[in-house]
């Protein structure tokens, strides 16, 4: 297994000093031996480095329509992973055990970039996921992941808040065939405040996703009562998406269970989800869905012309398939936007772990 620390390229030398790490827009500055916000970037012989390579944890063959892609190869398996550490600090984090963990040495299974793409053929997977946590805090590591996966005809597949500086945006994403972008929500002051970070830099990630690269996109919200939830919001969040980036990237709003630092707020209730898909839909988005929750209706993919049910979902399982072989609506021949097989393999509907490597 190759060293687990290695150098990276995105930091410049201030006059004080401190190094300051251009990978995101916090901008952490370090004198040696300091690590950043995220962890798992850390000064070291006058330089910043990746601490964390090959370390992973969490490894799932899980759905697609789990990360939520429901336009990327639905019913597909992908294999799912993740790392310690993250470069937001948001109160409501869900996956906060790994995200938040200072102890990669227990946590953390040897797992190099060819190991994982043989792990993932073997699996019967069309994409490795990046997931659990943010993987541009471990781009380098991510990158060789994806190179390697490319050669053996594996997609690779970001799930990520989209909290990058523009220099490594283009780097990272050019290694992405798709993204789940975490859209938060819709004002600054929640990003401030629930997440340590601002709303500018993700809007700014998404439109250079959708305008510069090949790279599928799709977007998810978790909606927090009390937080997120009002309708001024979710008005102004679906018809800058229809503006900026489109009527066809699909957006999941999904729900909040009381997690991390937010224990007193109340999940979400199921009609809120109804009522932020309904809107979305309203106001030109074709692709909106609901998540965490069982709702056929809303887990479903829909013709936005004829109104026709293309595919079926039910907890992660596809059920009618409604599409032809070029990706259009049997019933009006109307393309539906994104990456399909001729029909769904439902290889990805049962979750199931996987076990990489020993150790480190």
């Amino acid at each position: 297994m190759e060293a687990t620390v290695v150098p990276t390229r995105f930091w410049h030398l201030l006059g004080d000093g401190r190094i300051q790490c251009d990978l995101c827009p916090r901008h952490c500055r370090l004198r040696e031996g300091q690590r950043g916000l995220c962890y798992v970037r850390k000064r070291l012989d006058d330089e910043v480095k990746l601490v964390s390579y090959g370390r992973s944890s969490g490894f799932c063959v899980d759905p697609i329509e789990k990360k939520p892609l429901n336009h990327f190869y639905p019913g597909s398996a992908v294999l799912s992973f993740g790392t310690a550490g993250c470069n937001l600090a948001c109160k409501f984090c869900q996956n906060w055990d790994m995200s938040k963990s200072r102890e990669m040495d227990t946590l953390a299974d040897a797992a190099s970039p060819a190991r994982l793409a043989e792990v993932a053929k073997e699996a019967g997977c069309r994409s490795v996921a990046f997931t659990y946590n943010d993987p541009v805090i471990f781009l380098e590591y991510a990158l060789d992941v994806a190179a390697a996966c490319r050669r053996r005809g594996i997609k690779t597949v970001a799930v990520t808040a989209g909290y990058i500086d523009p220099e490594p945006r283009q780097e990272f994403f050019a290694g992405m065939d798709a993204a789940n972008v975490d859209l938060k929500a819709f004002t600054d002051l929640f990003y401030y405040k629930i997440c340590g970070a601002h709303l500018k830099p993700v809007l700014e990630t998404l439109e250079y996703i959708k305008a510069e690269t090949d790279t599928w996109l799709e977007l998810t919200t978790l909606i927090i009562p009390g937080h997120n939830d009002s309708d001024q919001e979710l008005e102004a969040m679906t018809r800058w998406v229809v503006a900026h980036l489109g009527p066809d990237v699909p957006m999941h709003f999904t729900a909040f269970h009381p997690d991390w630092k937010m224990m007193d707020v109340p999940a979400t209730p199921p009609a809120t989800l109804t009522r932020a898909r309904r809107i979305a839909l309203d106001n030109g988005v074709r692709y909106a869905y609901t998540g965490n929750v069982y709702d056929p209706e809303g887990s479903s993919t829909w013709c936005h012309v004829c109104g026709e049910r293309l595919i079926e979902r039910a907890a992660y399982h596809i059920g009618e398939w409604r599409l032809d072989a070029d990706g259009c609506c049997r019933s009006c021949r109307t393309p539906v936007a994104g990456h399909f097989a001729p029909r769904a393999d439902g290889s990805g509907a049962r979750p199931r772990p996987v076990r990489i490597g020993g150790r480190l």
